[in-house]
């Protein structure tokens, strides 16, 4: 059976902390396949919160590492879906 993982990562804080989600998500590359970033933005106004979605590939063992190091990270929630064909 063939799945298909999605990781939504919420950020409390985007200025503070930010290095080390960079960092991890770094070191997990090879296993994202599509990255997406989304935060309010208006002319005056830039939310320090913000969502990541990441689509998976590649070894499902990456995937658990991948959200355990996320969990342990302070102002950070972590949600995912999991598809089956």
């Amino acid at each position: 059976m063939k799945e298909r993982w999605i990781i939504g990562i919420q950020i409390t804080d985007r200025i503070h902390g930010v290095s080390e989600l960079q960092s991890i998500l770094t070191k997990f590359g090879c296993s994202i396949k599509t990255r997406l970033g989304l935060h309010e933005v208006y002319d005056d106004y830039c939310s320090t919160s913000g969502l990541i979605l990441l689509e998976l590939t590649g070894n499902r063992e990456d995937y658990f590492k991948l959200e355990n190091e996320l969990l342990r990270l302070e102002g950070v929630v972590v949600k995912k879906m999991i598809f089956t064909e």
